[in-house]
């Protein structure tokens, strides 16, 4: 007997109630990122960057010291992969996160006040500009925040985690209502 699978978000069942029409503070989950840990070996890390931003259609985070995470959500994973083999095998490595990781994009006016209740890093523009990232403890749980506008910030959290975290920013967000969705 074969057992047919459905391909559903983790967070299928915990967006539920939550759609309605974007407001301007909105909470976007991401269906099918591809996302990549990426590595590298010491004595390289200036080359190995500048390789990883040469990449198209794709964006680098900062992890820590050597380590990035690859993320596009324009392009698919084997896409990715394929650009990131073309980089120098013994300089650097790289794993797949896409299915292990959950990519939440939140947006709007108010969205460094909604953050600011959920993490303990200073957001403000001059401080953490477009562009730059850094892990973090977002909801209590360990994450990826990525700021990518001027009002837009990614955050990247592990898969079984992503309920909660969910949950605890939309609350956060209840009194600017925030509004959540999945990414068109």
């Amino acid at each position: 007997m074969s057992v047919a699978f459905q391909n559903r978000h983790v967070l299928e069942d915990h967006i539920s109630g939550f759609e309605a029409a974007a407001n301007p503070n909105h909470l976007a989950i991401v269906r099918r990122p591809a996302i990549f840990s990426v590595l590298a070996k010491a004595g390289d890390r200036d080359g190995i960057l500048a390789g990883l931003k040469a990449l198209k259609d794709v964006s680098v985070r900062d992890v820590g010291p050597r380590e990035w995470f690859v993320v596009s959500d324009m392009l698919g994973a084997d896409s990715v992969a394929r650009d990131l083999f073309m980089l120098d095998p013994a300089k650097v490595s790289f794993f797949e996160q896409s299915d292990g990781r959950v990519l939440l994009r939140i947006s709007g006016p108010s969205v460094r006040r909604i953050l600011a209740k959920c993490v303990a890093v200073d957001l403000h523009p001059l401080v953490f500009t477009e562009g730059k990232s850094a892990n973090m403890l977002c909801c209590h749980i360990s994450a990826n925040v990525a700021r990518t506008g001027p009002d837009r910030f990614d955050i990247i959290v592990p898969r079984s985690y992503a309920g909660s975290v969910f949950e605890e920013i939309m609350e956060m967000g209840r009194e600017f209502a925030l509004t959540a969705g999945f990414a068109d």
